[in-house]
């Protein structure tokens, strides 16, 4: 444990970013270098001996927050590695993605600042690289089943490591020239740097996963001749069916959807492009939409020397007190967030480059068919129906639709190639939103037809295990299933769909699955 009293001497010391003036410069990290050691350990002896540590709860992980805060505090870069790795496959893109439901669960949140559990854990995972604390575990010997994995996001290579370090000979279906999903192309360089993606893929890869880069299942190669071929097969493609906006003026040009605009941005930094096919530089540009995903087109339009940048919210703006409704632990609170992109437009005047409560009305257009501005209007609060008479225009020469996403992409083939349905959202649907079908082993069970002889379990009949569909061996993880979530949940989900698959092609498994399909985080 740490200091017991560390909370009541050391103030809250979050890891300072980098000016804005020298960032804007540049696509680095806001967070450039290693952090200081002295600081975050200093900061992880704020972790108090609370005798119940929610923060485990507040992350989907349950992540040992408070075992390797304490070893981070005594400067144990080791044995904190090894409690971090525990539960987490990427602590190095959670410690920069993910926006830390753990703090906002911590004990001290209750009435005072919570510990800096993102910085340390950053640091944990900076310092387990740097310090060759975290080599490539290769199986000690091979299963001698097969498991295909469709998606290299975050679910789909947390799943493929955890069945490949427990034996089973892994092949990862990437859609894209490259690897990564959404934190290859969606997750702008400045949010976390693409060295730290081809680090972990070239550690998997000396572990034994293969990857396979070009590979359009459901559309070139069919997902069921796939199936196949492989004792097992699991779906992690996303959510990647983005939601529009449907209002007049929307067939404009300048009017781009946000992840093809982060998309173009980030081949950039790949090398792809010399320069951007859609650029905000020298335009007033207007981002629809008051999510991680805004922030992240803000951030960028601003590194590309926007003429002015505004981003427009349906949301009424927050508090900065947690509300009453949204008690401690269990929810993660709705109150003002300023991220790093938000400072960075504020400048030196402070001014949110936000527009709470404001919705699309139309759009203008010149008369080569070009948008001009956008006219908006307030909103009331609940009903989010519009306030007469507060109608105003905004200037947009560039107007990115950041309004997230509504499930898996319609038309990739692999529903009907698969057999798979959706649930009432519009996601995958698993065993769980069937009430654990029971199916004779023998027939389309675990140890049936398709299945490797001796799986499943010697009774007459056997539960499907979470994450399966009713298609035999067939998995599904992450937001495919889930919806659009945090980082944090995708591998959580990864995490439980390679416990269920080993589970159905050996019987039983030693994997944790910390999550259930069913599992939500509370919002009120």
């Amino acid at each position: 444990m740490t200091d017991p009293r560390g909370f009541l001497r050391i103030p809250r010391r979050p890891v300072p970013p980098r000016p804005v003036e020298e960032r804007l410069d540049d696509w680095q990290e806001v967070y450039a270098g290693q952090a200081l050691l002295p600081l975050v350990s200093e900061q992880a002896l704020r972790c108090m001996d609370c005798g119940i540590p929610f923060c485990h709860s507040g992350c989907p992980l349950g992540n040992l927050i408070p075992e390797w805060n304490a070893y981070a505090s005594r400067g144990d870069w080791q044995a904190a590695a090894e409690r971090l790795h525990a539960t987490n496959n990427f602590p190095e893109f959670t410690g920069r993605l993910c926006p830390a439901p753990c703090e906002d669960a911590c004990v001290l949140a209750i009435n005072t600042d919570p510990v800096t559990i993102k910085n340390v854990e950053q640091t944990i995972a900076d310092e387990a690289w740097a310090r060759g604390f975290a080599p490539p575990q290769p199986p000690q010997r091979l299963s001698g089943r097969t498991v295909a994995v469709v998606g290299s996001g975050p679910a789909g290579l947390a799943a493929a490591q955890q069945l490949t370090r427990t034996g089973h000979t892994v092949v990862v279906y990437e859609r894209d020239d490259r690897l990564g999903g959404l934190l290859r192309y969606g997750i702008p360089e400045f949010k976390m740097e693409k060295s730290h993606l081809d680090r972990r893929i070239d550690q998997m890869r000396e572990e034994g996963t293969k990857f396979r880069t070009g590979v359009d299942v459901g559309g070139e190669l069919d997902a069921a001749e796939l199936r196949r071929r492989h004792d097992a097969l699991i779906v992690a493609v996303g959510a990647t069916e983005r939601r529009e906006l449907p209002v007049p003026g929307r067939e404009l040009d300048g009017i781009h959807q946000a992840m093809d605009y982060l998309t173009y941005a980030n081949r950039v930094q790949e090398g792809d492009y010399a320069a951007p096919p859609v650029s905000a530089e020298g335009r007033h540009t207007v981002i629809v939409g008051g999510g991680d995903t805004g922030s992240d087109c803000l951030g960028t339009v601003l590194r590309q020397g926007a003429l002015s940048a505004v981003q427009l919210d349906i949301n009424p703006e927050p508090g900065e007190a947690r509300p009453d409704a949204q008690p401690w632990p269990v929810t993660h609170p709705k109150v003002y967030r300023i991220s790093h992109a938000h400072a960075e437009a504020r400048g030196r005047e402070g001014i949110d480059p936000r527009l709470f409560a404001s919705a699309t009305l139309h759009f203008e257009g010149d008369t080569a068919g070009h948008v001009r501005a956008l006219c908006l209007t307030e909103v009331e609060p609940a009903a989010r129906s519009p306030l007469p008479g507060t109608e105003r225009v905004l200037p947009a020469e560039l107007v990115l639709v950041a309004l997230g996403f509504s499930g898996p992409e319609q038309g990739s083939g692999l529903m009907e190639q698969l057999g798979l349905t959706v649930d009432g959202r519009g996601n995958f649907a698993r065993d769980d939103d069937f009430a654990a079908l029971a199916v004779p082993v023998g027939e389309n069970g675990p140890g049936g037809q398709g299945s490797p002889a001796g799986a499943g379990t010697p009774a007459g009949q056997a539960e499907r295990t979470d994450g399966q569909t009713r298609t035999d061996g067939v998995f599904i993880a992450g937001d495919a299933g889930r919806g659009q979530s945090l980082v944090v949940w995708a591998i959580a989900e990864g995490r439980a769909a390679a416990a269920a698959a080993d589970r159905y092609l050996t019987g039983s498994t030693v994997l944790p699955a910390p999550i259930a399909p069913r599992d939500r985080p509370l919002v009120a």
